[in-house]
């Protein structure tokens, strides 16, 4: 395949998936770490592998995080280990529900569902929690965006042989 068609391939792969740093429907930084692949191992590029390396390493380190970093940020707000475990829980079953934003819906319902089920009555601190829990899918979804961008200026830059 041609140099050229390559480097748009991998361009399109890092562009969608800076999309998909806030759109659950793609794989985020997934694509963009396979456009980063593609263009090194696909191309004569000279794009040092410590970057392939700390990009592999930064996007593990997303993946759980976008787990993680909910739970978390749920504690602090006043959440308890029900709501973290019930965060863990409703993300993944919401990855799995046909509608938009599964994920999301499933996270903040799992929270809400867990604090209710660790205190029923206190209907205020399950609502406490959600909010930390979408608050820590904020900064998880930064995260991942600063990753994924700096992925795409890594690319461009070594395309435009400034790096």
């Amino acid at each position: 395949m041609d140099t050229a068609l390559i480097n748009i391939l991998c361009l399109v792969l890092l562009f969608l998936g800076l999309l998909g740093t806030f759109l659950p429907i793609l794989p985020g930084l997934l694509l963009s770490l396979c456009g980063l692949l593609i263009y090194k191992f696909g191309t004569d590029a000279d794009l040092s592998m410590i970057y392939v390396w700390a990009f592999v390493v930064l996007t593990a380190a997303s993946v759980v995080l976008s787990y993680v970093i909910p739970a978390k940020t749920n504690q602090k707000y006043g959440g308890t280990r029900w709501g973290s475990i019930g965060s863990i829980i409703g993300t993944i079953v919401g990855m799995f529900l046909p509608i938009p934003l599964g994920f999301l819906i499933g996270m903040f319902a799992g929270v809400f569902i867990g604090e209710l089920l660790h205190d029923s009555k206190d209907m205020k601190k399950a609502l406490q929690s959600t909010k930390g829990a979408f608050v820590g899918f904020i900064y998880g979804t930064g995260f991942s965006l600063v990753v994924g961008v700096a992925m795409f200026l890594v690319v461009v830059l070594n395309m435009l042989n400034i790096i």
